[in-house]
């Protein structure tokens, strides 16, 4: 594999990242349901925040990587 190749893929990776992370971004920066009188949905949709924030901390962190 040549410098091209590697560095086409690191690109390719790169892009990838940059979509995950605005999705991840986008569920973690979501305002709360407009109706929330339901606990269980109310729950679920505080887990997947949190889930989401650990997501781009562990995205972040091997981005860091990527550039050290």
């Amino acid at each position: 594999m040549n410098a091209g190749d590697i560095a086409g893929r690191i690109a390719d990776a790169m892009s990838r990242i940059d979509a995950a992370a605005a999705r991840i971004e986008a569920v973690a920066t979501a305002s709360s349901p407009a109706v929330a009188t339901d606990d269980g949905l109310q729950q679920r949709y505080d887990a997947l925040r949190r889930e989401a924030g650990a997501a781009l901390r562990e995205l972040d962190a091997m981005i860091a990587e990527i550039e050290a």
